[in-house]
């Protein structure tokens, strides 16, 4: 009897523990039976998120190149020899034709010289030859010998006057000359870097966009860029050529665009950011958050909230807007996307979230729309290890 007392009793005080452990898990969950809307002791992932409405999306794709000269060549002898002259200042523009360096001459001269007194000599024996042969005084093989004397003294000669010619180095275009390497005296080699020669007007300006954008490109098409050396100022100029090849490797297309540059500013090598006009007029477009992007692969998801839960749904992606990704394809207006959060070990489809509102949220900037940029090349990873794309 008193054995039977003390299991009793025993037993009653496990309950009252166990009773006390789940009042407990209730209260860490935000409430009797794990909080609203979960199971008991189910937990929610606190993310931020953000309604999708169409925004404006302005015509146009952001990017940034590099200054290039639309003409640039490395002035090099063709033939050894001494430097006797040099015609320009350093720095300084020079116009098409105009001497830039004289090499010593006085061989090639000599040879020019002698090549044009064989000529000579040869143009007058071709033609005694053929006043004789008129007269059947030779025999026509004289003759025929004679006018090949004269064919080889005029190639000789011909030869000589090109050699003569090589020694002075002219500009093959207008431009700007940068700093010479070699001095008046100097011997040097054929082939031998002498000085810079470039054209600064129109200047040109090499970029990349995303093949995304291919159905937009076309020559012709205005841009607009700011460099750093002047940024209160904006050069404007046209796409001249597109690239037929897109780079595997980063998915992109290459353009190339001229800016006019009578004053000469803007210098090859300069960094440039640039606005490419695709005409696209006040079109609206679903724009989220470039956080809330994230990647497996060649896959691009978000996380969105449907009735409490996160549900993980793929994206094509297009114009990116500075701190905006467009989304082409896999939301629809009035989608509540999550934009922090997601990226949390825990986060997976199906997993209780609790909204919170955005720390510093606010309307999409009304800025110029930036280019879509190819994500960037990773293996294939489960979607675990799944990260947020970068901008």
């Amino acid at each position: 009897m008193r054995r039977s007392a003390l299991y009793s009793g025993l037993l009653i005080a496990a309950v009252v523990a166990l009773a006390a452990c789940g009042g407990g898990e209730d209260a860490a969950a935000g409430g009797p039976g794990g909080g609203p809307g979960g199971p008991p002791g189910e937990m929610k992932l606190p993310v931020e998120t953000a309604t999708i409405t169409p925004r404006p999306l302005e015509g146009g794709l952001q990017t940034v190149g590099s200054l290039r000269a639309d003409e640039s060549v490395v002035v090099r002898p063709e033939v050894a020899g001494r430097i006797d002259r040099i015609h320009f200042t350093e720095g300084g523009r020079v116009t098409a034709g105009q001497p830039l360096f004289t090499l010593d001459g006085s061989l090639a001269r000599a040879s020019l010289n002698e090549a044009q007194a064989n000529l000579e000599n040869s143009r007058r024996a071709a033609a005694r030859a053929t006043e004789l042969s008129s007269s059947q005084l030779i025999a026509r093989s004289d003759l025929d010998r004679a006018r090949a004397a004269l064919g080889v003294d005029q190639a000789r000669a011909a030869s000589a006057r090109t050699a003569l010619e090589k020694m002075t180095l002219r500009a093959p275009f207008s431009g700007q000359v940068g700093l010479r390497e070699v001095s008046v005296g100097e011997v040097v080699n054929a082939g031998q870097d002498l000085v810079t020669l470039v054209r600064l007007d129109p200047i040109e300006v090499d970029f990349a966009v995303p093949e995304a954008a291919l159905p937009k490109l076309q020559n012709g098409q205005a841009v607009r860029i700011v460099v750093d050396a002047f940024p209160g100022d904006t050069f404007t100029g046209k796409v001249v050529a597109i690239d037929p090849v897109i780079d595997p490797n980063s998915r992109s297309a290459r353009l190339r665009a001229q800016i006019p540059n009578p004053d000469h500013r803007l210098r090859p090598g300069q960094f440039a950011k640039l606005k490419l006009d695709t005409g696209s007029g006040n079109a609206t477009a679903l724009l989220v958050p470039e956080q809330a992007l994230m990647q497996d692969g060649d896959t691009r998801f978000l996380y969105t909230v449907v009735d409490g839960k996160a549900k993980r749904m793929t994206v094509k992606t297009g114009t990116r807007t500075p701190g905006f990704v467009e989304i082409t394809e896999g939301l629809k207006p009035g989608d509540v996307v999550i934009t922090a959060g997601q990226a949390k070990p825990m986060m997976r489809e199906g997993m209780p979230v609790m909204p919170l509102p955005p720390a510093g949220a606010g309307p999409a900037p009304a800025g110029n729309p930036a280019p879509a940029q190819p994500a960037p090349a990773a293996d294939a990873t489960p979607a675990s290890n799944a990260k947020p794309t970068s901008s």
